[in-house]
């Protein structure tokens, strides 16, 4: 596979995915939910990832290792917003929180990881 198909392919299933969630939020927000969250942009990167170093295991252990650190700081983004929601945030206060969160776990996370050596 050519690397413009490559590059191209991950968006263009992200964009897929977005029109979903916007359709099925019509009929269920579990259903969006599910779609929202689902493991999408992770298989996609792994396949970008795997394709770049040819397979590499080592290489690949880093980058999967690399992606569950990734998920705490998601994680602070989501439960930020969820208790800006239930607090009756508006939507650009409670997404300016969560980015704020986000973005604070993600760098104290980067100076943990730099100070472990890692």
């Amino acid at each position: 596979m050519n690397d413009t198909l490559r590059q191209v392919i991950p968006v263009g299933v992200s964009i897929l995915v977005i029109i979903l969630v916007a359709v099925l939020r019509q009929h269920s927000r579990t259903l969006a939910a599910i779609t929202a969250t689902m493991p999408l942009n992770v298989p996609l990167s792994l396949w970008i990832i795997y394709s770049a170093e040819n397979g590499d295991k080592a290489a690949m252990t880093d980058y999967a290792q690399t992606l569950v650190w990734g998920l705490i700081p998601t994680f602070v983004f989501v439960l930020i917003a969820w208790l800006a929601f239930r607090a009756g945030w508006e939507l650009g206060q409670t997404l300016g929180a969560s980015y704020v969160g986000w973005a604070l776990v993600l760098g104290v996370e980067l100076l943990l990881r730099a100070w472990w050596g890692r």
